[in-house]
């Protein structure tokens, strides 16, 4: 198999929570009269969520201070936290588990690259915690993609080199940021027209590659 090691992107890739960042953004927007939409929220997949936060305020009629920024990203997080509990293996996107079974019987080692600091639970609630062995998330990191960090954090844990990892993305931050890394990467899902990415496919289900 030509790649020792997958790194996938976890929302947008294994498993949807969309719909649980929007509303949670939603509900602190609307807390404070600020205005936010769906187009809006597209702008923060892969983002961090200060760096976020701040695409949320462009929106905002009054300056925030460091202290309440970081209040209302909190604020938000616990949001989004009550309705992660909630999520089950329905969550998981097509394809997702039949493409983790194949990658570890080609050999291959599993690791998640995502920004979100609830890695951990998410994979819980969708029974997916078992299959990886490195996740690099928001709490190793301090750059969120199109910064490599991330890859690279999680290509080290794998003890890897980041030529022999392929990432599986669904941003355009996250494959600049696999580029950028040196690896190779397979876009799914919203970035599936993506030139740059060296594969794509709609989803994991059709991802027609030859390792």
């Amino acid at each position: 198999m030509k790649y020792k090691g997958i790194i996938f992107d976890l929302d947008g890739v294994l498993v949807s929570t969309d719909e649980c960042h929007y509303f949670a953004w939603k509900k602190l927007a609307d807390e404070e009269g600020i205005y936010f939409d769906r187009t809006i929220n597209m702008r923060l997949r892969g983002v961090s969520r200060m760096e976020s936060l701040d695409i949320v305020l462009e929106k905002a009629e009054k300056t925030y201070t460091s202290e309440e920024k970081y209040e209302m990203a909190a604020r938000k997080n616990g949001y989004y936290v009550e309705m992660i509990q909630k999520i089950d293996s329905s969550a998981l996107l097509t394809g997702a588990v039949d493409f983790c079974e194949k990658m570890r019987a080609e050999g291959a080692l599993l690791a998640i690259g995502s920004s979100s600091k609830n890695t951990k639970l998410i994979l819980k609630q969708v029974g997916l915690l078992d299959y990886f062995d490195a996740i690099a998330d928001g709490n190793d990191i301090k750059n969120s993609k199109p910064d490599p960090e991330v890859f690279l954090c999680a290509a080290e844990k794998l003890g890897l080199a980041p030529e022999t990892c392929m990432v599986v993305e669904d941003a355009d931050a996250g494959i600049q940021a696999a580029l950028s890394a040196g690896m190779d990467v397979l876009a799914v899902g919203s970035a599936k027209e993506n030139q740059k990415a060296t594969f794509r496919a709609e989803n994991l289900a059709t991802a027609d590659i030859v390792f």
